[in-house]
Formats: structure tokens, sequence, C-alpha cells
């Protein structure tokens, strides 16, 4: 038996609205996905190197680099201010100048940063490549910053500072990657002009006495006295677990000698000792 095209398509066609409106959420109309955020424009800052070009007229093609205070000279309009701008709003006052004074009737500019000097950040301490880095992209998050200074190194803490300026006021944050992470992007600072983020070197803890790998160990968050053992080693044949000491200052600076439990915790700059065993 055949079935006609028209039919087929008509019953496809019925099917395919049910299972939209199945598949739909409540309120029977499909959600609609907010648009994507555009990304902010790069700002010129000083000691920016732009190449200037004007259509058809090869006379006013310059390359220069803002002053201090965001300057260029340029030809026929002497003095022009572009520190702060976007260069579309570059293009658009070194055009306004020119058709203004009479020099071009309708001038096309081109402007392009062929080197990031003005805006820049710095990234110290424990990461692969220390250094500062020019904001390309105006926007740029904490994460992407520590991404181009190579990451964090193994020696580096989970928690960073990042310090600046903000509305003319110093500005000091301190900020947890693991946690940063995962809450998701919402939390990530945005760097900007002059800021410098440090990652300090992460807590230790000593262990020494009778255990295979005596030293400073990572202390890791959440480290318990069995867990430090197990990442010196362990144990030797000789040592004992009831000859384990722990040396930590208290609050006045006084050292104070713990015997713990095994699932206790250790704190930054404890000194744990393993005796060795007498039988």
């Amino acid at each position: 038996m055949r079935i006609r095209t028209s039919a087929l398509r008509a019953a496809l066609g019925g099917w395919l609205a049910l299972a939209a409106l199945a598949f739909a959420p409540a309120g029977g109309a499909l959600a609609q996905q907010p648009a994507a955020a555009a990304p902010a424009e790069y700002r010129l800052g000083a000691g920016d190197v732009v190449r200037i070009s004007v259509y058809q007229v090869p006379d006013l093609s310059l390359e220069a680099r803002l002053s201090e205070a965001g300057v260029i000279s340029y030809p026929l309009l002497g003095s022009v201010k572009l520190g702060g701008l976007s260069v579309a709003e570059a293009e658009q006052a070194l055009a306004n100048g020119l058709r203004d004074g009479n020099f071009v009737k309708q001038p096309q500019v081109s402007l392009l940063v062929v080197q990031v000097r003005g805006n820049q950040a710095s990234v110290l301490g424990q990461v692969n490549r220390p250094g500062r880095y020019p904001l390309e992209t105006a926007g740029l998050r904490l994460t992407e910053l520590l991404a181009t200074a190579g990451g964090v190194s193994p020696n580096g803490a989970d928690v960073v500072t990042l310090v600046g300026t903000r509305n003319g006021q110093p500005f000091r944050q301190s900020v947890d990657l693991p946690a940063l992470f995962r809450a998701g992007d919402g939390k990530d600072p945005v760097i900007q002009d002059g800021d410098a983020v440090y990652v300090e070197r992460a807590p230790l803890v000593y262990i020494y006495g009778e255990v295979q790998r005596p030293g400073a160990l990572r202390l890791e968050r959440g480290m318990t006295l069995l867990q430090a053992l197990a990442a010196g080693g362990g144990l030797t044949q000789r040592g004992t677990e009831k000859g384990i000491r722990v040396h930590r200052k208290n609050a006045q600076g006084e050292v104070q000698v713990l015997t713990p439990a095994m699932d206790d915790g250790v704190r930054e700059g404890d000194v744990v000792f393993v005796r060795e065993s007498l039988f």
C-alpha cells in the first residue's frame, strides 16, 4: 500500500510539533538564550605604539608612541590626546580633527595598535614566568593573567593577593583559587592597569626523625598527621607511632610539644618528630 507524500509530510509535521511541546519548558514557549555580552574594548594607554593611516592621503601616515599624558603629535593637528580612548574613538577623534580643520573633506582614518605598553599588570612570586604583562584586552580576568604568566608553580599557595587602585583608592583582595574555580568566573576579578598579583609560597610542615623522606612538606588543606607521614614516605622500620611529637607555636610564639592522634590536623609551621622504637 502506498502513502501519499503530502499525507506523510503532514503526519511528520504534526509529530514534530508535539515533540517541541513535550520538550519545551513550563509556559509552552522555548526559553530564549541570553545574548553573550560583547567584550569590552581596549583603551589606549601611555607608552602604546600606534600606526595611523588615512585613506588616499599617504602623507598623513604615522607611527607614534603615546606620551605619559596619552598624547601624540600628529601632522596638521599638533598634539592629540588619545589615551583612554578605544581604537574606534581614536580614529573618530583624528577624523573629526582633519575634517573640522578643512584638511581632508571626508577622512577615513585607520589606527592599529602595534605595541601595548600603556596598560600592564605585574605577576610576582610563585609563578612559572613572573614579570609585567600587557593587558591587550579590556576585562582581562585574574585567572587569565595567571595563565599568561605560566600558571602557579608547584610551590605556590592556593590564595593569591591582588593589589592596585580602584576609584582612586588603594585596593587589596585575597582570592582563593580553588574556591574561585568551584564558584565559576562570576567572582574572578577584572585586572586593571597597574595591578599587581602576588602568589606566596605554599605553607609548609616539617617532618624529621624515623621517616623515609624527612624534610619540608607542602601543607595541603585539611591535612592530617597520618597524611603528613604518608607524604614523608611513611615510618622507617625503626619508627613508632607511639613516639610521634608535634612542636607547634602558640599565639604568644611559645613552642608547645603535643602528642596528637593520627586523624588530628597539622598546621602551618608544625614540626613533626618521629622517635625510634625501643624494641
